[in-house]
């Protein structure tokens, strides 16, 4: 590797880890505080870096929010979609149904689970900051696109109940998803994540096979 490849690569890390600990701190600030309290100065403070440099990688405080979100969802900071996930991939290599709904219902928990703490950050009680609503629209519409995404794959292997559309399959679906449903079931009313798996396996398979 020549010297100026061997800085630009030192300096591409270098933003990467300063990205990461940006984020790290947003989400750590967001479960102290919530939404309405994280400032870019306060934010810039805490990660050890400026406000411009924030600015610079990533955005306003919205774009930070979102960032902050979509690598919690992810679990990791790998440029990757979900759907090229192999776990997410899993779900459409299975050739039985109700294996389908399996598979898909532990996804859909493993990432309910995942960013269940950080909503419950965002939406609770007295936060009213104006970008919070339109940030919950953002990730509501991006969960109906997977919701279809799914839908369309299981009707083309698997078909759909007689009378029933695909609009109304994906109603159901992301309707079941809804990481408001973990939240009350899991996060709420004490079950494991097993428990909400089988239930919402068993609540697809009544619905859509």
């Amino acid at each position: 590797m020549s010297r100026r490849n061997y800085d630009l690569s030192n300096r591409a890390e270098a933003a990467r880890e300063t990205r990461r600990r940006i984020l790290d701190t947003t989400y750590r600030l967001l479960l102290e505080k919530g939404a309405k309290s994280l400032s870019m100065s306060g934010l810039a403070n805490a990660a050890g870096v400026s406000p411009q440099t924030i600015y610079n990688s990533i955005g306003g405080k919205a774009e930070v929010i979102k960032a902050c979100y979509d690598i919690t969802i992810a679990g990791d900071d790998i440029d990757a979609p979900l759907s090229e996930r192999p776990a997410f991939r899993s779900i459409w290599e299975t050739t039985e149904s109700q294996e389908f709904f399996r598979r898909y219902s532990t996804w859909v928990s493993t990432l309910s689970n995942r960013v269940a703490p950080l909503l419950a950050a965002l939406v609770r009680p007295g936060q009213s900051d104006p970008g919070i609503a339109a940030f919950v629209e953002t990730i509501e519409a991006e969960r109906r696109i997977g919701s279809t995404n799914a839908m369309k794959h299981y009707r083309e292997r698997f078909g759909l109940p007689e009378g029933l559309t695909l609009e109304q399959a994906v109603d159901i679906t992301w309707t079941l998803n809804s990481p408001d449903v973990y939240d009350r079931l899991v996060g709420r009313c004490g079950w494991s994540p097993e428990e909400y798996e089988s239930w919402l396996t068993q609540q697809l398979a009544a619905a859509l096979q």
